[in-house]
C-alpha cells in the first residue's frame, strides 16, 4: 500500500473529512492556476510589516517644490480639464483639489459627507459607530468616558488591522469573534499568544497577530497609556507597534475626532482621480506623498466646516472620522479600479471625470503649458485615443443620429453626463445598438449609456497600471508522523517570516522541483523523516504510508505546491520520543517540535490544515479498512 496513491486529492474531498476514498491512483498530480487557493485577499496597497522608521509629522512631509498654495482654501487657477490631445500638459497647479475651492469647495466637500452618511450602515460594519465626544461634565463621567473611547480605539484598531488585505465581508465575522474572545484591550493583553493565532487563523499575515498582542501589552502597562491609545498621530506610531501612519490616522480622526488623514489604497486611487494625478499610488514617491498632502489638507478642511469641541487643546468633531471613512468607502465600493462613475456623488469634483467629458468636445484643441511651469508629478500620457477608428466611427453615429431626433424644447443644461460618446472596448457592438432604432431603447438613453461607459473608462486609466511581479513558484514535503498512541510531530515556524509563529507538520522545500519525480519526492520524504527523528533503522521503526496528495496555497508572493506524506511509528524502542525540554524534540535548525494529540487545536495556517484534512482521509480509510 506505501507509495502508490500520488494524485492530487480533489478539493471536494479535502473540504469534507466524511468523504469516502476507496481507490489510489498512480498518476503525478498536478496543479493549475485555478487549483491554487489563495492566503489573503489582496487590496490595491499592498502593506507589509514595515521596519522601525522614524516618525513625522504628515504636514511637514510635504514636496518641498510644491506651491503653498496647492493645498490652501482659494481660487482654481485652472479651472478647466486638460486634455489627452495635448498630452495632458499641465502645470503643478492643476493638482489643485477643487475641494479646496473657495466658491464651491464646502459644498463639494458636503457631497462626499452626505453620501456616506445616506450609505454607511449599507454594509453592516459592527466596528462603525455614533462618534462619541471626548469630555464629560463631571469627574465620574470622565473615568467612564475614558473607558468607552479604551474600548472604542481598540476595536476601530483592530478593525483597520484585520482590513489590510483582506474583504470587508470576511473581516466582519472574524472581528466578531475576536471581540467576544477579548472584548477589551485588556483582556487581549492577558491573552494566551496561541489563543490570538488561532483566533487570526485565515487571515493571513499572521506576524500581524503577535504585534497586535505585543502592542496591546505595551498599551496596557504604560503609566501614561494604561489601556487607551494615544489620540495625536505621531504618537500612537511611535508608542504603539505595529500602527503605522494610515493606522494611526484612523484611531485618531474615527476615535478622538482630530483632523488626521487616512490613506489606504482605496483612498490613493480616489485622490489620484480627483486631483487629475497620472502617476504610480504604490511606488512613486513623489505620487504618494503629494497624495498624502492634500489627504492632510481636505481632513484640515473638514474638520473647520462646523462646530467642535475642545479636547486637549485641539478642535475635534465627528467630520474628520465620517470623511476619512467617506474616502474609503468611495474607493471601495464606487471608485474602485474599474469605476461607476455614473453612481459617483463626487464628479462635480473630479479632474479626471472633467478631463472625460471635454474630451469629444476639444477634439485636439488645447493650450500647451510652459514647460517652465510643467507639473513633475504626472508620468506622460502616450496614449492617444483619437487615433482610434472605431472611436470615430462611434462618434460620427451618435452624431448623426442625434440630427435625426426632432427637437421639441430646448435641452436642460447637463450636470454630469455631457460627454460625447467614446467607448474603447466593445465599440463594434455598441454601434449596432445604435443604429438599430427597433430595439426598445431610445438613441438618447443608448447615448448617455455610452457616455456613462466611456467615462469610467477613461477614469480607470487612473492611476497608472503596473506590472505585477511574477510570483515565486515553490514546492515542498510535508510529513505528518503519526506515533502509535496517534498523536502527531508538529514544529513551530520562525518567529519572523512566512507565518510567523504558527505550527505545522515538518516540511523541507524541494531542489529542482520541476524534474523531481513521484518516486524521488517519496526517497526524500522517507530521508527527511528518518533524519528528523534522529533514526538509524528507518525502515524498521518508521512505516511510509503514501503521499497522500499535493495541496496548492497561494501567498501574495509565493505559489506553494505541499506535497504530503505520511508515516507511522512502527515500533518506539530505543527512541527519545520525549526529546529535551517542554517542547520535546527540536530540529537542528533549533525550531521547537512536540507531539500533539489534537491537531485541531493546534495554530496552524490555512494552507496546512488542507494539508491535515487529507491525513484525516487517510485516517477514516484506516477506520474503514479495520471494520470490514
Amino acid at each position: 500500500m506505501a507509495g502508490k496513491r500520488l494524485a492530487r486529492v480533489p478539493a471536494s474531498k479535502v473540504a469534507s473529512t466524511k468523504a469516502k476514498v476507496t481507490t489510489r491512483r498512480k498518476s503525478r498530480a498536478t496543479c493549475s492556476d485555478d487549483s491554487f487557493d489563495d492566503d489573503h485577499d489582496a487590496s490595491d496597497a499592498e502593506i507589509r510589516p514595515s521596519k522601525k522608521r522614524k516618525v513625522s509629522n504628515v504636514r511637514n512631509s510635504k514636496q518641498k517644490n510644491l506651491p503653498s498654495s496647492l493645498f490652501e482654501i482659494g481660487p482654481i487657477a485652472h479651472p478647466d480639464p486638460c486634455t489627452p490631445s495635448t498630452g495632458r500638459h499641465h502645470s503643478i497647479t492643476y493638482h489643485k483639489p477643487l475641494f479646496l475651492c473657495k466658491d464651491t469647495g464646502l459644498q463639494h466637500r458636503q457631497n462626499l459627507l452626505s453620501w456616506f452618511d445616506s450609505v454607511s450602515t449599507t454594509r453592516a460594519m459592527p466596528w462603525r459607530k455614533t462618534w462619541m465626544p471626548p469630555r464629560a461634565s463631571s469627574e465620574t463621567d470622565q473615568v467612564l468616558v475614558r473607558e468607552q473611547l479604551a474600548r472604542r480605539a481598540y476595536e476601530v484598531w483592530i478593525s483597520e488591522i484585520m482590513l489590510q488585505q483582506t474583504r470587508v465581508a470576511v473581516v466582519i465575522d472574524y472581528w466578531k469573534r475576536w471581540m467576544e474572545k477579548w472584548p477589551t484591550i485588556h483582556e487581549l493583553a492577558a491573552a494566551d499568544p496561541e489563543d490570538v493565532l488561532a483566533a487570526w487563523r485565515g487571515l493571513g499575515y499572521y506576524s500581524r497577530a503577535t504585534r497586535i498582542h505585543e502592542a496591546a501589552k505595551i498599551v496596557v502597562q504604560d503609566e501614561t497609556m494604561r489601556g487607551l491609545l494615544p489620540s495625536a498621530t505621531a504618537e500612537l506610531e511611535a508608542k504603539v507597534p505595529g500602527v503605522g501612519r494610515y493606522t494611526a490616522g484612523a484611531i485618531s480622526a474615527i476615535v478622538f475626532g482630530r483632523a488626521a488623514p487616512m490613506v489606504d489604497g482605496n483612498v490613493l486611487r480616489v485622490l489620484s482621480r480627483q486631483l487629475g494625478i497620472y502617476g504610480n499610488i504604490k511606488t512613486d514617491k513623489k505620487v504618494i506623498d503629494t497624495i498624502w498632502a492634500a489627504a492632510d489638507a481636505l481632513v484640515q478642511a473638514v474638520s473647520q466646516d462646523g462646530e467642535t469641541v475642545q479636547d486637549a487643546g485641539s478642535a475635534v468633531s465627528d467630520r474628520p472620522g465620517r470623511w476619512g471613512q467617506a474616502l474609503m468607502e468611495l474607493g471601495s465600493t464606487i471608485c474602485t479600479p474599474k469605476p461607476n462613475c455614473a453612481t459617483c456623488p463626487i464628479t462635480v469634483s473630479c479632474r479626471v471625470y472633467s478631463e472625460a467629458k471635454t474630451i469629444s468636445q476639444t477634439l485636439g484643441t488645447g493650450s500647451i503649458v510652459d514647460i517652465e511651469d510643467a507639473c513633475t508629478i504626472c508620468e506622460p500620457f502616450e496614449e492617444d485615443v483619437y487615433h482610434d477608428p472605431e472611436l470615430q466611427a462611434l462618434q460620427d453615429d451618435i452624431a448623426n443620429a442625434a440630427k435625426t431626433q426632432p427637437s421639441t424644447k430646448q435641452a436642460p443644461k447637463a450636470k454630469q453626463m455631457t460627454l460625447a460618446a467614446f467607448s474603447f472596448t466593445g465599440t463594434s457592438a455598441k454601434r449596432s445598438s445604435l443604429k438599430n432604432k427597433d430595439n426598445g431603447q431610445s438613441v438618447k438613453e443608448a447615448t448617455k449609456a455610452q457616455r456613462e461607459e466611456a467615462i469610467s473608462n477613461y477614469a480607470r486609466k487612473f492611476p497608472i497600471k503596473t506590472a505585477k511581479k511574477a510570483v515565486r513558484v515553490a514546492q515542498e514535503i510535508v510529513c505528518a508522523i503519526q506515533r502509535l498512541d496517534g498523536s502527531y510531530l508538529i514544529q513551530r515556524r520562525p518567529e519572523k517570516g512566512l507565518l510567523a509563529g504558527l505550527w505545522e507538520f515538518p516540511s523541507m522545500p524541494i531542489p529542482d522541483a520541476e524534474t523531481c519525480s513521484p518516486r524521488q519526492r517519496t526517497e526524500m520524504a522517507k530521508g527527511f523523516a528518518v533524519s528528523m527523528l534522529g533514526l538509524t533503522d528507518g525502515g524498521v521503526q518508521i512505516k511510509h504510508v503514501g503521499e497522500l496528495g499535493s495541496v496548492p496555497w497561494l501567498f501574495s508572493h509565493l505559489k506553494l505546491t505541499m506535497h504530503v506524506h505520511m508515516f507511522r511509528m512502527v515500533r518506539e524502542e530505543g527512541i527519545d520520543m520525549e526529546g529535551t525540554g517542554a517542547e520535546g524534540v527540536r530540529s537542528l535548525a533549533g525550531q521547537p517540535r512536540r507531539w500533539t494529540a489534537d491537531v485541531e487545536k493546534e495554530s496552524m495556517g490555512t494552507g496546512m490544515r488542507k494539508c491535515w484534512d487529507l491525513v484525516k482521509i487517510e485516517e477514516e480509510e484506516d477506520e474503514e479498512e479495520e471494520g470490514v
